[in-house]
């Protein structure tokens, strides 16, 4: 299957997130912030095939990650996840590279939907 870099600042919808992505098979990897995240991103050459992350976290938030992960790594694709309208905002400018915008709270099985809809779509 898949494997899957989860990046959030809560202990709770990280853990959440991995077990709910592990029902389908996928591998996960899971950092606390945008900079962890980034970290194991490069330690691993971008050998991912989905970043889902948070917007707001402490460090580097998920756009400052996205962008920088994009750039790096450009056949990577990208879901975010916010529960800030404002941050949804933020994201609005980001179509070209991030696949979507998940609104938190979410269920199991939307995130599960989510995260099948990027892994199939094709990287523009």
């Amino acid at each position: 299957m898949s494997r899957v870099l989860i990046a959030d600042d809560e202990d709770s919808m990280r853990s959440l997130v991995a077990r709910a992505i592990a029902m389908d098979g996928h591998d996960t990897v899971t950092a606390e912030d945008g900079a962890e995240a980034l970290d194991i991103l490069t330690r691993e050459g971008g050998l991912f095939d989905l970043l889902l992350t948070d917007i707001q976290m402490p460090v580097m938030d998920g756009i400052a990650l996205a962008l920088t992960a994009a750039r790096d790594f450009p056949d990577l694709k990208i879901l975010l996840m916010t529960g800030f309208a404002d941050q949804r905002e933020r994201a609005s400018g980001l179509n070209a590279i991030v696949h979507d915008v998940v609104t938190k709270p979410f269920s199991v099985h939307h995130i599960r939907t989510a995260v099948a809809d990027a892994l199939a779509a094709k990287k523009a």
